[in-house]
């Protein structure tokens, strides 16, 4: 039997973002479809550090019918430097209904209280920043009244 190595993670950046006005597209056949703005915000990490672009950042959202939410999470960040990222998230937000409730009512509820990851890819033209084109990157996120929190890590 062929031994694997344990998979690492590397903290890259923690994102805090601001959020803006959704737009509710309302039930569709797939679910409840919203368009939630990333208004402004600032990354920090051992290595990146920058804001994140108005204008070019949003959660492209579908609750299902029992409370959880899938998010196509995209977002573009500027580091200090200058260079642009790219980024695009796969999420999922569950929780129990009394939970869910709780953030549909826009309260602070631990982030321990429900489950908020994504698997995410980070693209870049920056040469110095190539190594994010190639990495594998999971995040654990929190939602907070006024906005959202994204921690990304490294899987080595």
């Amino acid at each position: 039997m062929v031994t694997l190595p344990e998979p690492r993670v590397t903290p890259v950046y923690r994102l805090e973002a601001m959020l803006g006005q959704a737009l509710d597209l309302g039930e569709t056949v797939r679910g409840h479809r919203r368009i939630v703005p990333l208004t402004g915000g600032a990354f920090t990490g051992p290595e990146l550090s920058g804001r994140l672009v108005p204008g070019a950042s949003a959660d492209w959202q579908t609750t299902l019918a029992d409370g959880t939410t899938l998010g196509d999470i995209r977002y573009t960040l500027q580091t200090e430097g200058g260079d642009l990222l790219s980024v695009q998230s796969r999420g999922i937000r569950h929780g129990s209904p009394e939970v869910l409730a709780r953030l549909a009512r826009g309260e602070d509820v631990d982030p321990g209280e429900y489950t908020f990851r994504t698997a995410t890819q980070i693209e870049t033209a920056a040469r110095d920043l190539a190594w994010l084109n190639k990495g594998v990157f999971i995040g654990v996120a929190g939602r907070q009244r006024s906005g959202v929190v994204y921690e990304t890590y490294l899987v080595g």
